[in-house]
């Protein structure tokens, strides 16, 4: 009995198929732009509550379904896409005044939140601010927008473009006021 070699196609065969997986399995590392990392948040906060408080009592709760932090980019801020809600207690037991907004961002090194798309905020007189845009200047201790507002108390409907006010909204002043309705008829 004579033992017969194998033939030679099935080693190039081999050779071939053994190339290929070389071939593919090539290390192919891309390098990622600086812009897509400051694209990206840093930290991501889901269903959040913030409480702030004074010597144990609170001042303020703020509340969120979303917050992105970005802290890679030359401006590191925070992005608030699904709205925020903050409750302000002054260290009382219940709110003394309120703020709501679908969208805020606050850019930290300024110290400036913007707050857009059905803005509301309502003060310690019940007083209500609506607008579409609203700043806050924590350095300037000033709110303010140059867009269209609304401000409805017990007494008057106060309509019109531009607004200034303190941070804790006590003393407000509409630049070019469109209209004024009185509410309750003098006795």
């Amino acid at each position: 009995m004579s033992v017969k070699p194998f033939p030679a196609y099935p080693k190039i065969i081999f050779c071939i198929l053994a190339l290929i997986i070389l071939v593919s399995c090539e290390k192919k590392i891309g390098t990622i732009k600086k812009s897509d990392i400051e694209s990206m948040p840093s930290q991501i906060a889901r269903d959040f509550e913030t409480i702030y408080s004074d010597s144990g009592l609170i001042q303020l709760i703020m509340r969120s379904p979303l917050m992105e932090r970005y802290t890679d980019s030359k401006s590191p801020y925070s992005e608030f896409r699904k709205g925020i809600e903050v409750l302000f207690y002054d260290g009382r037991d219940e709110p003394v005044a309120t703020l709501k907004s679908k969208y805020a961002r606050y850019t930290e090194d300024k110290k400036i939140w913007e707050l857009k798309d059905s803005v509301t905020a309502v003060n310690e007189k019940k007083e209500i601010l609506e607008t579409e845009l609203l700043y806050w200047d924590q350095q300037k201790e000033l709110v303010y927008t140059d867009r269209f507002v609304r401000i409805t108390s017990d007494e008057q409907i106060v309509m019109g473009t531009g607004l200034e006010a303190d941070p804790r909204f006590t003393r407000w002043k509409i630049r070019n006021v469109s209209a004024t309705i009185y509410l309750k008829d003098e006795e």
